[in-house]
């Protein structure tokens, strides 16, 4: 499926103010100073962009204020609801609110346009190996290292969740390629000393 949108036509006066908007606010945010930032958006505020929405999600949450930002995603995610960048950007302000189930249902549904986004999967497996549920962070983990066979953090994370599953072959030799991307990994040496 193919999702096709079409903007529409801004005049050039129109298309000059969201540039000039734009422009400032980024410069804003350059300094730090990201509530006036967001105000050069909400002075030209448009409900249906999507570009405006992700951004006032962006600085919102760069401000702390995560409940506005979470708004601004979610008025983004009505826009364009395959857009997995808003997604990641939702994930900010949901995880700095301690939100977690959200945030696990929000990696879910990028899962589920995109079952390989390794991102996703890193994270949702890094979320239950937090929680010591050993035997979903190990999906998880396995489809990064599927992905991306000699991805470092991948191949740690995925040697100690076999480690912490009793899995004491599988993880010796993902820690032993952990040491082949870095020689004198400090993680992957200590794993390895818990499986002799």
């Amino acid at each position: 499926m193919i999702l096709v949108f079409l903007l529409p036509a801004l005049s050039i006066n129109a298309q000059g103010d969201l540039l000039e908007a734009f422009k400032k606010s980024y410069e804003l945010e350059a300094k730090g100073e990201y509530k006036q930032a967001a105000k050069q958006l909400k002075d030209i505020y448009d409900p249906e962009s999507y570009e405006i929405n992700l951004r006032l999600g962006w600085l919102n949450y760069q401000a702390g204020l995560f409940s506005e930002s979470i708004a601004y995603y979610n008025k983004a995610l009505d826009i364009l609801p395959y857009s997995e960048e808003a997604k990641f950007g939702l994930i900010n302000p949901l995880s700095a609110s301690g939100k977690w189930d959200e945030v696990i249902n929000i990696y879910n549904k990028i899962l589920e346009i995109n079952p390989k986004n390794t991102t996703a999967n890193y994270r949702l497996g890094l979320i239950y190996y937090g929680r010591e549920n050993y035997e979903k962070a190990y999906k998880y983990f396995e489809n990064v290292v599927n992905l991306y066979p000699f991805g470092y953090d991948g191949l740690l994370m995925f040697a100690w969740t076999n480690l912490k599953l009793g899995k004491f072959r599988e993880a010796k030799i993902l820690f032993n390629k952990v040491l082949l991307y870095a020689p004198d990994d400090k993680s992957a040496l200590e794993g390895l000393n818990k499986i002799k």
